[in-house]
C-alpha cells in the first residue's frame, strides 16, 4: 500500500473553522506540492479529503477527482483515518488531505505504532509504503517533504 498524507497548505485565521480558505501563499504551496505529487503518484491513487475548505482547495490543486469524507474533518480520530484509507491491507494508493495533529498521529501509528503525534508542516507530505517481509507487514517512509524544499 502507498499511503500519502498531505497536510493542507497555509490557511487564513478565523471562524468558522471549516470555512477557512487558503492564503495566497497557501495556494502556491498547494500548487508546488501537487506538481511534485503528479510526477510521482501512482495513476489510480484514491484521493480522500476533509470537508474543510482549506483541504478542498489544497486537493483541487491536483486537478483530479477526489472524495470528501467527514471522518477526515479537523479533530478526526487517527484510527478512523487509517480505516478510511484501508490501512495497511489496501493494495492501491491512497492520498489523504487533512489536518494536524491528526495526520501526525496517523504517521506515528503507521510508521512506529506509537500513540503520539508527529509534526507535519503546512503543505507537507509524508509518503508511507508497506511491504510484506517473512509474512509480516512492514512500513517504510518513502518521502517527507515540505513546499519550501521544492
Amino acid at each position: 500500500m502507498e499511503l500519502i498524507l498531505w497536510r493542507h497548505a497555509e490557511a487564513e485565521d478565523g471562524t468558522p473553522d471549516l470555512e477557512r480558505a487558503l492564503t495566497p501563499k497557501g495556494h502556491k504551496q498547494a500548487e508546488k506540492m501537487a506538481a511534485w505529487l503528479k510526477q510521482r503518484m501512482p495513476a489510480h491513487t484514491h484521493v480522500l479529503v476533509s470537508p474543510a475548505k482549506r483541504t478542498q482547495q489544497t486537493a483541487a490543486a491536483l486537478g483530479g477527482h477526489f472524495t470528501t469524507l467527514d471522518v477526515l474533518a479537523p479533530g478526526a480520530n487517527p484510527e478512523d483515518v487509517l480505516e478510511a484509507a484501508g490501512w495497511p491491507e489496501e493494495t492501491d494508493s491512497v492520498l489523504i488531505v487533512g489536518h494536524q495533529p491528526t495526520l501526525g498521529a496517523v504517521a506515528a501509528i503507521a510508521l512506529a505504532n506509537l500513540d503520539d503525534a508527529w509534526s507535519i508542516k503546512k503543505g507537507g507530505i509524508w509518503w508511507i509504503s508497506t511491504k510484506t517481509h517473512d509474512g509480516e507487514i512492514e512500513s517504510l517512509l518513502r518521502a517527507a517533504i515540505t513546499p519550501d524544499l521544492i
